[in-house]
């Protein structure tokens, strides 16, 4: 080992394989390899690793060793994964360490949703796209489809290397013949199966199962003969790359900056900006690795001109930039033509950052839905956001269903009243989320400006992002105290809150720049600028949401995802739930999941009795229209939530959706 190479346990951090490398290596195993391919992976990762620049050495025994070359982090062919052992290329060391790595892109650098800041310009493709698919599209559109049926056929226990890699080769595929969206969402499937597999803290199953839906969505869509007339063709195909334009001269705000771990492996920050025409922009730093790269991510420069901001200071500064390039969907490019200077930023209370906050909560909520409807990466940046004046109510205990969501606190919005739940952002454990949230927690009565993402479902939830004081007007009873280096916001993924920038509960008037005491139950006649909050409100909320009857759809399906066709098979609540859904007016859901059960548990047998192939299809058709129902319904409880209620403080009941 020359003096260059460092024993590290994370040497593998941040290098990643194209998704036909991963799938020619491993079908070129022989069957009884292909078996023993899990086990290698779980042994090959407790061997000692070495990395000497793009050249990553795994000492697979005493004997030999595996050597990985990834120029710029990426192994792009199979020959530059070579083993030194005796049955070495067809040995069973090479595809345990491809199918160790994180995947990158087929062709092109590494990108995402929320963009590296590359900046490359592309010209977009000339002419209108085509209304019906071509026969390679639809075979590569089939692919997809049954690969991924097949992994839900067999659940996450039953999705190893050798199913991993099926679906990296239809991504593979599905690529080569332009169908960029289903190959992005067959990448992010594999790669969302994988930190199921490997107990990822931050894996949460909803987000894996939307994933899926949205995987089987496309291939469905895809492999029909012509694309429905509702849905323009270009945004079922997507594309390898956003085209970038020319902006011109640009004047820039910072609003904050958030952390990234992306379904594709990739990680970073992304920094939000606010521009001339009150439209949210990107500039960002993801690239393939882990959650470790955020701090660094975060510290290092933007790559824009020559300023020498970095995201943590983009994000309470500003740009002037000329020569600007933009992508469709608000990403800044970074090109040689671009120039960029620091400039000063403004406060949340100010304008241009103040008229967010002005659009009323369920205006901002029907906006995101809105969004939510278009791909992933034909969405503007920050289109699922909401931007709220709130206040505290206290923390709330999480349901059983909530998974590694974890802790939430219970807030009010102070314009419209409405009740609603804070909720942990990204649970890694680098990340302070969820210690910035119990902080918040234990401050009931305390006014707060945010910045969220907005969750679906029969409560009003959003992921908090960022805060800031409420400004004076109108008159909280006590709200943040920042420190002058916080410039007036904190970016609640990246910057701790210390007990010093949050009042006493207990003496908020000790506190200099927070008149008052805060009363016991949010605010009195005494503070008349908050309005009166009626305590029960939230003394059953997580029992409510446990016994809400759109969650029997979600087990049902994520049950489905995780456990495979024999978790559907053997539902025994379902009569009991079916039930309980139509005595709520949910008949159509009672149906679907009907359905779904049957086809999981209907299986023939052959005349000695054996059990026939399972219909996949099938299986994957009634889960699919069964995942489609319940995002509607969730967009229209959603929806439903975040209507102001009737009197102040004081939530109406949720009338059933007897028409859904």
């Amino acid at each position: 080992m020359s003096t260059k190479e460092k024993q590290d346990a994370g040497a593998l951090d941040g290098v990643a394989a194209n998704p036909a490398v991963v799938a020619e290596i491993v079908e070129a195993l022989p069957p009884r390899l292909r078996k023993r391919l899990d086990a290698a992976v779980g042994k090959l990762a407790a061997r000692p690793t070495a990395r000497d620049g793009d050249t990553v050495r795994i000492q697979v025994d005493d004997e030999a060793a595996l050597t990985l070359h990834a120029p710029g982090g990426v192994v792009r062919t199979a020959d530059d994964v070579v083993c030194a052992c005796l049955l070495a290329p067809s040995c069973v060391h090479r595809a345990a360490a491809v199918s160790m790595l994180g995947i990158a892109d087929d062709d092109t650098p590494a990108d995402t949703g929320a963009g590296t800041g590359a900046g490359q310009e592309t010209a977009a493709p000339d002419g209108p796209p085509a209304a019906e698919h071509t026969p390679e599209q639809r075979a590569a559109a089939r692919a997809l489809w049954n690969a991924a049926a097949d992994v839900l056929d067999a659940g996450i226990p039953g999705t190893g290397a050798v199913r991993q890699a099926a679906l990296l080769r239809a991504a593979h595929t599905a690529r080569l013949a332009g169908l960029h969206r289903g190959a992005a969402a067959a990448v992010a499937a594999t790669t969302g199966l994988r930190a199921a597999r490997g107990d990822d803290p931050a894996y949460r199953l909803a987000d894996l199962t939307e994933t899926f839906r949205e995987l089987l969505d496309t291939a469905h869509l895809l492999a029909a003969e012509t694309v429905p007339g509702d849905i323009p063709a270009a945004e079922l195909l997507g594309t390898a790359r956003q085209p970038y334009a020319h902006a011109g001269a640009l004047r820039l705000h910072g609003l904050f900056s958030e952390p990234l771990r992306t379904a594709s492996g990739h990680a970073g920050v992304v920094t939000y900006v606010l521009g001339p025409d009150g439209a949210l922009r990107s500039v960002s730093d993801v690239m393939p690795g882990t959650a470790d790269r955020i701090a660094g991510a975060a510290a290092r420069a933007v790559r824009m001109g020559d300023t020498a901001l970095d995201h943590h200071a983009l994000s309470r500064a500003g740009l002037i930039v000329s020569g600007a390039t933009e992508s469709p969907t608000g990403r800044l490019g970074a090109g040689s033509s671009v120039r960029a200077v620091g400039a000063s930023g403004v406060d949340w209370y100010a304008e241009p950052s103040a008229a967010l906050w002005a659009e009323p909560p369920h205006a901002q909520v029907a906006r995101v839905l809105r969004a939510r409807e278009l791909p992933q990466d034909s969405r503007r940046a920050g289109a699922d956001l909401v931007f709220l004046d709130i206040e505290i109510l206290g923390p709330v205990p999480a349901p059983p269903h909530a998974g590694t969501r974890g802790d939430r606190v219970a807030a009010r919005c102070r314009r419209t009243g409405v009740a609603l739940r804070l909720v942990v952002a990204d649970d890694h454990p680098t990340l302070a989320y969820r210690d910035n949230l119990r902080l918040l927690a234990a401050r009931p009565g305390l006014a707060v400006r945010l910045i969220g993402r907005l969750e679906t479902g029969t409560e009003a939830e959003v992921r908090a992002l960022a805060a800031a004081p409420v400004p004076d007007d109108p008159g909280p009873a006590y709200t943040l105290v920042l420190a002058k280096e916080r410039q007036g916001r904190v970016n609640l993924g990246l910057d701790r809150l210390q007990q010093a920038d949050l009042p006493r509960p207990d003496g908020a008037g000790d506190t200099p720049g927070t008149p008052g005491t805060p009363p016991e139950h949010g605010v009195t006649e005494d503070h008349p600028g908050v309005r009166p909050l009626a305590p029960p409100l939230f003394a059953g909320a997580s029992e409510a949401a446990d016994t809400a009857p759109t969650y029997l759809v979600h087990r049902h399906i994520e049950r489905a995802l995780s456990g495979g066709r024999p978790a559907v098979a053997l539902a025994g609540s379902l009569s009991r739930d079916t039930a309980r859904l139509r005595r709520d007016g949910f008949g159509t859901a009672a149906d679907l999941l009907e359905h779904l059960v049957a086809a999981a548990a209907d299986r023939d047998r052959d005349v000695f009795g054996r059990l026939l192939p399972a219909d996949t299809d099938r299986l994957a058709r009634c889960w699919l229209a069964t995942a489609a129902y319940a995002r509607a319904v969730n967009a229209a409880l959603t929806a439903h939530a975040w209507q102001p209620p009737e009197s102040v403080g004081v939530r109406a009941e949720h009338p059933p959706l007897a028409g859904a």
